[in-house]
């Protein structure tokens, strides 16, 4: 599926999940002290210590990479959607929706397994010839437009975006793309774990050519091949600490630049075949991409592109193929990677491709279960509240003058909120799904989406639009809309319950919904104004403040080891530990707001509101996690590892060790003078 560069700001807070029922409800005042492990104590790591008991009975089942409390909400979330998916397909058809028919057939299509090996490689021999039968450069720009079209970004992708220096616009904006090891460091990194992967990466890819019908002899060389085109294109490649910089992303220029830059690509004729034709200029978000790429579209032998080509075909549609190519995807991509010891059951991946593909049809059904209008104006006065707190945090700050701080809460003045799901819903009426074999409508999907996609270039933002599902157990927050985003799939026990205790509620979700406002004064969300433009409204005193402190929390994790001799890169984590820590200062607050006027809350299972505050926080981190897992993570998450996402902002927070009667030297409280202070 196309999205713009914007998806990447995603705030990702779970993402591997066991088929097992969610633990049961406490009473609304209780929480079970066995999750706890009284063993540590918490001034030393209290992410084990309010988690320890609860990791412990709870392994990471042999089918996932990491399991959480969040892994337990997102599960529960995709049984209700199955539970939607099997009754509409047991509907008769003439009592069916035009979306009831196409979830029908999607979700009948992906369970037909039987179907999707007796058909094989059929539905996309078609393409395969098409690829073998390009004879020039020219030929090889078509097939890039082509595949494409189909939502498969090779070797670069073209989608939508706002205008970052006029967010009123949408622009067309070319990306760098094409690689399948998960970054490009993979590629040019030159210690021994890296070198091995690489290795297995070429084994992988021999395997599936010769699925695909290639001898042997011929899959093995033409991997090789493969790989050094990738690798040519990685060393072209922007790393993510780059990319996480707005400025450096944003190279828009007249088409006669861009093909001054990279010459071998026809721009006017690739625009023309992407259906775009008027366009006059596009943002390259990484020229030094696209100039090493068209120096390959001559450099590399036309045979090569032309293997290059089927394997992506064949790799970004392995999980829609029959069983070789699901189950040699999963040895390399989970179980050889991440550290996945089982397939998912093929229930679950067919839920996660339909609400991906169709999630707002899917999606109305799940909010008529799970989301009432209680809940969601109790989650909007959430939201309010913490508004209102890092709106009066910002009017305290010392280190900000009256100057940059009347922008600041201008811009918080703006902020959009979206929460449980859209206004109005997505029109899926120019979606094609029917009764064939699955790989077919999950490109009619791709080419739904990307045709979508493209056609908001030249036409006014559509500012109700949400970039997330609304099943998803995720939130976001989007620069150039200026807006807060939290789906349904989030707003639910145990990240947030209306019968909850209120400081379970604000430690949980409430520190994620500071997370996502202080987004918008972060490293990156910092640079965009009230009204999403890339433009600086700081004096560059307080720039120069800010930045300083920005680097407290580079140095902070930095230090922090997954395992000896494996730190976080704290550049790649800055954004969203700053934001962690930002987000559980104004929850706080916005807590002890809401304190006022009423009687103080009762201890409950010996613990203090206080400390049921930040266990609450804790608990939302609560995961084990798979040691590839951990390692992948840290290479390509803007997150770090959940232990310090715990530890860390904690350790920065006076109100804890107060909490917890913490004294100076324990570990999770940082010396004044290496304290992180922000907001």
């Amino acid at each position: 599926m196309q999205t713009s560069r914007y998806a990447l700001v995603i705030i990702l807070l779970s993402a591997c999940i066991a088929s097992r029922p969610p633990a049961p409800t406490p009473s609304p005042l209780e929480f079970d002290k066995a999750n706890l492990d009284p063993s540590v104590n918490a001034c030393t790591d209290f992410w084990r210590y309010s988690n320890g008991g609860w990791l412990v009975k709870n392994p990471i089942p042999p089918q996932y990479t990491a399991w959480g409390y969040g892994s337990m909400l997102a599960e529960e979330n995709r049984k209700i959607l199955r539970e939607v998916l099997d009754a509409t397909a047991s509907k008769p058809a003439v009592q069916r929706s035009a979306n009831e028919q196409k979830l029908a057939d999607f979700w009948t299509s992906c369970m037909s397994e039987e179907r999707i090996n007796e058909v094989g490689l059929k539905p996309l021999q078609a393409e395969i010839d098409r690829i073998d039968s390009i004879s020039d450069t020219r030929g090889l720009q078509e097939e890039f437009a082509r595949l494409q079209s189909m939502g498969l970004n090779v070797p670069f992708a073209f989608y939508s975006n706002n205008d970052a220096r006029n967010s009123a616009e949408v622009i067309g904006e070319v990306g760098q793309a094409g690689l399948r090891l998960p970054d490009r460091d993979y590629y040019v990194k030159t210690d021994e774990r890296s070198k091995q992967i690489r290795d297995e990466y070429v084994k992988h890819v021999a395997r599936m050519l010769e699925l695909g019908g290639s001898s042997s002899v011929t899959a093995a060389d033409q991997a090789q091949r493969i790989m050094r085109l990738e690798t040519a294109l990685a060393g072209g490649s922007m790393t993510r600490v780059e990319q996480r910089d707005p400025e450096a992303i944003y190279n828009r220029m007249t088409l006669d630049l861009a093909s001054a830059n990279a010459p071998n690509i026809d721009w006017v004729v690739y625009l023309k075949q992407r259906g775009v034709p008027n366009l006059t200029s596009i943002n390259v978000a990484q020229p030094k991409f696209f100039a090493e790429l068209s120096r390959q579209m001559t450099a590399t032998p036309l045979d090569d592109w032309k293997a290059y080509l089927r394997w992506q075909l064949l790799s970004r549609l392995a999980s829609a193929l029959s069983a070789p190519f699901v189950d040699e995807n999963f040895r390399f991509r989970n179980a050889y990677l991440v550290g996945q010891k089982k397939q998912q059951a093929r229930w679950e991946r067919c839920v996660q491709r339909a609400n991906e593909q169709i999630g707002e049809a899917l999606g109305q059904a799940y909010v008529d279960r799970k989301f009432t209008p209680v809940a969601k104006r109790r989650a909007l006065e959430l939201v309010d509240n913490l508004v209102y707190a890092l709106g009066d945090n910002l009017s305290r700050l010392e280190w900000m003058s009256d100057e940059t701080r009347k922008q600041a809460l201008g811009k918080l003045g703006t902020f959009v909120r979206k929460i449980g799901y859209p206004d109005t819903w997505r029109d899926y009426s120019a979606l094609r799904i029917a009764d064939v074999p699955f790989v077919a409508n999950e490109l009619s999907a791709n080419a739904f989406e990307t045709r979508r996609d493209l056609n908001k270039i030249g036409k006014p933002v559509d500012r109700a639009e949400w970039l997330m599902t609304p099943p998803t157990y995720n939130a976001y927050y989007n620069p150039p809309q200026n807006e807060i985003v939290f789906p349904a799939g989030i707003l639910q026990w145990p990240m947030f319950d209306i019968a909850q205790d209120d400081a379970f509620n604000y430690g949980a979700i409430g520190s994620v919904i500071g997370h996502e406002l202080t987004h918008g004064f972060d490293d990156e969300g910092s640079q965009y104004d009230a009204q999403g433009n890339l433009k600086n409204w700081w004096t560059v005193e307080d720039r120069k403040k800010f930045e300083e402190r920005a680097e407290c929390i580079v140095r902070q994790f930095n230090s922090y080891e997954i395992e000896p001799g494996l730190p976080h890169n704290g550049k790649l984590v800055a954004g969203e530990s700053i934001a962690d820590l930002g987000g559980l200062i104004i929850a706080w607050e916005a807590w002890q707001k809401s304190l006022e006027g009423k009687p103080r809350p009762s201890v409950v299972n010996g613990y203090t509101p206080e400390q049921r505050f930040f266990l609450g926080f804790a608990r939302s981190r609560a995961s084990n996690a798979t040691p590839e897992a951990l390692r992948l993570r840290i290479a390509t998450d803007p997150h770090p590892a959940n232990k310090f996402r715990v530890n860390g902002p904690l350790s920065n927070m006076p109100q804890f060790s107060s909490a917890f009667a913490c004294k100076s030297g324990d570990p999770m409280v940082r010396a004044a003078n290496e304290r992180c202070e922000i907001w």
